[in-house]
């Protein structure tokens, strides 16, 4: 990687615990607030520290560090460009009643006593859906929440069941930031990605459903008033129709045909701002908020508004508006720079030889496929528990054993992979993570509490060591020197 004598271990690390303790102190200050510009702060800080370690006691010149900057930069464009398309579509999804529609069928199937897998499987809909577990467990999560504590269920195996469910969506969507930055950050086209996290994913969640059966028999009580007041208000608001279903269905056949991520993506976002048009006409004029207008210039105001800004459509219930409302394109613009910043940090660490460096450490004691993907999912957790942020642990993991997969001569998929097992889904389990902050309290439940109920983010990790112990699925196609698989960027799908 480089000419030059590679910094001691010890040195090499000073950067990484510089960033820790930068973004120590962001949490504290900042709390869930932190990813709207306090960590990016802290990565820019954790850049200096290296550049400046590397400049004067390594004399590597500052070229060095621009040209690595400039090459990661030009391999996550097409990355930065899916964000935006991501935004476009949950977005237009949302508005054009894509997300009402099996939102307002979902909820319907709850049952007295299978209230806990309904409840995972609802908010597995909904955040995959809608990509996002914080949303998930923040609306739809709170209403379970309440309509748990009036059946007698207790409050801790209800905070588990929703949290597994909005976390299963959220890692295997492909409106997920943290799904969608695991595979940027590797190298690994995102539904290659996603199709390879299903043989670890979906054993994790079956097993966790037959979990959450067995603990539901015996509840007998019937708590139907807040699904009541999602489906009234729902269907008050929206037009809810079976043809909204042809959107994800037509994106379902693009992505079985292998139509590149951002082909998809747009497209998608296209064909539900079309339905938009044409049964919802009244949220558009909503959204476009401007009486002033005729007809056709509101529907066309309040679509662009839905593609790229904040919506909102008062529905007569805080949880509901909340619910439904979005943030278009405009809304992943602190992820953008998030990202920015640590492909800044992470490019700093190997323009200096840092990386190589700490991976050679590694190294010496990877012995085999097992304890690859083990050490792996060690140092994906002991991030989440050092840095407290489940996007930078993820940026760091893969750019730690990145090199590692290809001279094992494994898939970058592996990486992918193992990396969302081992950190997307443990960061709420972390208290003072971002991710076991917020969700605690937004549920108005301990981390501690509810820890021991998410099943599926507990299985995960254990998933992914049992697979990596049998070999499953797991190629090792080429030795050394190998380089695959091909950036998505340039091959697609």
């Amino acid at each position: 990687m480089t000419q030059r004598p590679l910094p001691h271990p010890l040195v090499a690390a000073i950067p990484i615990v510089a960033l820790i303790g930068l973004l120590v102190i962001v949490i504290i200050l900042f709390g869930s607030d932190s990813l709207t510009g306090g960590s990016q702060t802290a990565l820019v800080f954790g850049f200096a520290v290296c550049v400046a370690i590397s400049m004067v006691f390594y004399k590597v010149p500052w070229q060095t560090f621009e040209k690595q900057m400039a090459k990661t930069m030009s391999g996550i464009f097409v990355t930065l460009m899916i964000l935006l398309a991501v935004g476009m579509l949950a977005g237009s999804w949302m508005v054009s009643g894509v997300v009402p529609t099996l939102i307002y069928y979902g909820i319907q199937i709850l049952s007295p006593r299978f209230f806990l897998v309904c409840a995972c499987l609802i908010c597995s809909l909904v955040s995959l859906l809608s990509g996002s577990s914080w949303t998930t467990i923040a609306t739809i999560g709170v209403a379970l929440l309440a309509v748990g504590q009036a059946l007698g269920i207790n409050t801790a195996w209800t905070a588990g069941a929703i949290i597994s469910g909005a976390y299963f969506g959220d890692k295997m969507s492909p409106l997920s930031d943290t799904t969608i930055l695991a595979s940027s950050a590797t190298g690994v086209d995102i539904f290659v990605h996603i199709r390879y996290m299903m043989y670890t994913t979906v054993p994790a969640l079956l097993l966790s459903l037959i979990i959450f059966t067995i603990a539901g028999l015996g509840h007998g009580n019937e708590g139907t008033l807040h699904i009541e007041q999602y489906t009234q208000g729902l269907s008050s608001t929206f037009n809810i129709s079976l043809w909204t279903l042809l959107v994800p269905i037509a994106t379902g056949v693009l992505i079985a045909r292998k139509v590149p991520s951002l082909i998809v993506l747009f497209a998608s976002a296209v064909l539900a701002g079309i339905f938009a048009l044409i049964l919802q006409p009244h949220i558009l004029t909503q959204i476009a908020a401007d009486p002033s207008l005729g007809k056709a210039a509101a529907l066309t105001r309040g679509l662009a508004i839905s593609f790229y800004g904040s919506t909102s459509v008062d529905m007569g219930f805080a949880a509901l508006n909340e619910l439904v409302s979005t943030r278009g394109m405009a809304g992943m613009l602190n992820t953008i720079w998030l990202i920015i910043c640590a492909m800044c940090f992470g490019a700093a660490m190997v323009a200096s030889g840092m990386i190589e460096s700490i991976t050679r450490v590694i190294i010496r004691w990877v012995r085999s496929r097992f304890t690859l993907v083990g050490s792996t999912v060690f140092t994906g957790f002991l991030l989440n528990l050092t840095t407290g942020d489940q996007f930078i642990s993820i940026v760091l993991g893969a750019d730690m054993f990145r090199e590692v997969y290809k001279q094992e001569g494994y898939e970058l998929r592996l990486l992918s992979r193992t990396t969302e097992d081992a950190v997307t889904v443990t960061s709420v389990l972390v208290p003072w993570n971002t991710c076991g902050m917020t969700q605690a309290t937004v549920l108005g439940v301990p981390t501690l509490t509810y820890l021991p109920y998410c099943f599926f983010n507990l299985l995960c990790p254990l998933m992914t060591l049992l697979i990596a112990a049998l070999g499953w699925k797991i190629k090792k196609p080429c030795g050394p020197t190998c380089t695959v698989p091909p950036s998505p960027t340039k091959e697609g799908v």
